[in-house]
């Protein structure tokens, strides 16, 4: 059976020699190991050494040679609009407060459908549609460092000493040399 050993990152990866493309919803493009099916209906076994977080347009390198294109399927989702910018920013926080994987757009936001968190957006005075669409939430400050919208926090402060301390984003580091 052909397995998909490394993933790579879209543009960094020689998406020519793509053999096969699979499209997959957003669950599924979170993982390390599972069968996938090709569009073209050929088994694949994802093989990665540690769950990655997937987009659309990455690479997955496969054991016989040649790559495996990561498409994002359209799911079922909820567009969030808002009346000016601020009103769109105060909406993301309150989706941010309630840890909701979300999408964050030029001027909306896209999330999974759930009837409580909609009747609280309209009651915020947003405006809500279903849509189907891909879905590529962001990875939060404590997400996959590579995965878009990710970011991870370089600890080289060039100091030593053995004491922990706070950075400011909720996270105590401590440093012992």
């Amino acid at each position: 059976m052909t397995r998909a050993v490394e993933h790579a990152r879209a543009g960094h990866w020689p998406e020519t020699e793509a053999t096969a493309v699979v499209t997959l919803d957003f669950d599924a493009r979170f993982r390390r190991r599972m069968m996938l099916t090709t569009d073209a209906g050929e088994d694949v076994l994802l093989d990665l050494a540690k769950p990655v977080a997937m987009a659309g347009g990455d690479g997955l390198k496969l054991d016989g040679g040649g790559w495996l294109k990561v498409e994002a399927a359209p799911e079922a989702l909820i567009e969030v609009r808002a009346s000016s910018p601020h009103a769109l920013l105060r909406l993301a926080w309150h989706l941010g407060n309630r840890h909701l994987p979300a999408e964050i757009r030029q001027d909306t936001i896209l999330i999974r459908p759930d009837h409580v968190i909609e009747d609280m957006l309209k009651g915020l005075g947003a405006a809500i549609a279903r849509v189907t669409q891909p879905f590529q939430p962001e990875g939060g400050a404590y997400g996959d460092p590579a995965s878009p919208g990710g970011h991870h926090h370089a600890h080289d402060h060039g100091h030593d000493h053995g004491h922990g301390h706070h950075h400011g984003h909720h996270h105590p580091h401590s440093h012992e040399h």
